[in-house]
């Protein structure tokens, strides 16, 4: 199968320290990748990935100011869209905006909803409702008003997060600095259990940063240390006595509760959104209602095994779960729209279907060929309006470009070939009285269909 894989383009994927959705994108394509998949990635020109990249925006608008996002959006998803029909599966992480997009193409689209930001972009959803492919990232963050083919939760790369066996001395806060992750409440528990918080993360909201945060920095009990990088997130994380996750919103997932217990770190949160899927409480954790119940259960972290809660991410949460988990999805969408006019060297668009004719336009992929075969019932006239061709017709090769043309007479061996390194695009017009496809007769084949 081919897949676009759609990211955003805030950050560059995999992201440098922040940038949650263009990480699980990485993640998604690499996993794929390793598994034999064809994948294209769009994402920002200096994003990463062992597959295929398409990039027009040449980084992420947070990482360069100098980039108006709206422009650029609209120039990173057209760029995939009136490519669509390349491709078997189109799968977006770019939130509501490219389902807008759809009429451009007949390739199914998968979007993975990564929460809702506000119901403001609900109507977007459901009027694609019917036509597209939703999956949610948990159980709590679904709309009733939608129709969902999978829940698939996050995975990590556990490479990636040691685990540590012995607990640390301080608190951690690791997350956007904006009311809705309550790095406020954070800092409040901290002081009255009497511990050292590290507060860790972009700050989405300045003005709560300088009113709820920045009075309280001492350098001593409660220290901003900013954004993380990997390896810097791995020892703040493993470091920490628990992570504290006091959050004011529903949250669709939490990409830092999990990837705190994988280090064997224990998480006390609000009992709200995902967290009761995310977290087993009283075991990798506790879920709290309120900052007294935090306090009163800090006392019993000691009590849990650091060895639980690395255990509850390997078994739920690996990477290797998530592409599991997506590849089913994919499998299941594509057996529910199979569709004739994509094959694996390339696909076409029939453009002409008569009783003494038809006309296809072909395009075929980089260094892939039809089979050799003939038919009983019809000859054809290709044209090459895209590439360079190699045209096998009995034992003669022939070498086209952009502009030249051949005939295929009945009964002739024949096939076509594109050896360049971007898509070849012909047409083909047939004549004969019959154009069924059981009208092929193979002698070789690259994809086992002789």
């Amino acid at each position: 199968m081919h897949i676009a894989m759609l990211s955003p383009i805030a950050w560059r994927t995999p992201p440098r320290h922040y940038g949650p959705w263009e990480g699980v994108v990485s993640l998604l394509t690499e996993g794929l990748v390793k598994r034999g998949v064809d994948v294209t990635l769009f994402a920002t020109k200096d994003s990463r990935t062992n597959g295929r990249l398409v990039g027009v925006c040449p980084h992420g608008y947070e990482e360069d100011k100098g980039i108006l996002p709206k422009v650029w959006e609209c120039l990173h998803i057209s760029e995939l869209f009136e490519r669509g029909d390349e491709f078997d599966l189109i799968h977006n992480h770019f939130d509501y905006l490219p389902l807008t997009y759809m009429g451009m193409t007949s390739t199914p689209v998968l979007t993975t909803i990564h929460g809702f930001s506000s119901p403001k972009i609900l109507p977007v959803y459901k009027k694609y409702n019917q036509r597209a492919y939703y999956v949610s990232i948990s159980d709590a963050d679904r709309s009733p008003e939608l129709d969902y083919i999978s829940t698939i939760h996050h995975g990590i790369d556990l490479s990636q997060f040691t685990f540590r066996t012995e607990p640390g001395e301080y608190f951690l806060f690791f997350g956007r600095i904006h009311h809705d992750k309550g790095a406020k409440e954070a800092i409040e528990i901290s002081q009255r259990v009497g511990k050292k918080l590290i507060i860790a993360g972009i700050v989405q909201d300045a003005n709560y940063f300088d009113r709820e945060v920045r009075p309280h920095l001492n350098g001593h009990n409660i220290i901003y240390v900013g954004s993380a990088s990997p390896k810097k997130r791995n020892d703040l994380l493993g470091g920490a006595y628990a992570l504290l996750h006091p959050i004011n919103f529903d949250e669709p997932f939490g990409l830092s509760v999990i990837e705190a217990m994988a280090c064997g770190t224990p998480v006390v949160a609000f009992n709200r959104g995902s967290m009761p899927e995310v977290i087993a409480d009283g075991r990798t954790g506790f879920l709290v209602s309120s900052i007294e119940e935090a306090v009163l259960k800090l006392d019993r972290i000691r009590k849990l095994d650091r060895a639980d809660c690395r255990k509850w991410v390997e078994e739920r949460f690996s990477a290797d779960r998530m592409v599991e988990d997506y590849l089913r999805v994919y499998e299941k969408i594509l057996s529910e729209r199979k569709r004739e006019d994509h094959r694996p060297w390339g696909y076409y668009h029939v453009l002409a279907d008569e009783p003494n004719h038809k006309v296809k336009r072909i395009i075929v992929y980089p260094g892939q060929r039809l089979s050799l075969q003939r038919h009983r019932h019809r000859a054809e006239h290709w044209y090459i309006v895209e590439g360079q061709a190699v045209v096998t017709r009995n034992k003669e090769k022939i070498h086209l470009g952009s502009g030249q043309a051949v005939d295929i007479p009945q009964g002739t061996w024949h096939r076509i070939m594109n050896p360049g390194n971007e898509n070849m695009a012909f047409i083909e017009v047939q004549t004969g009285d019959y154009f069924g496809e059981d009208d092929i007769e193979r002698v070789e084949d690259d994809y086992g269909r002789v």
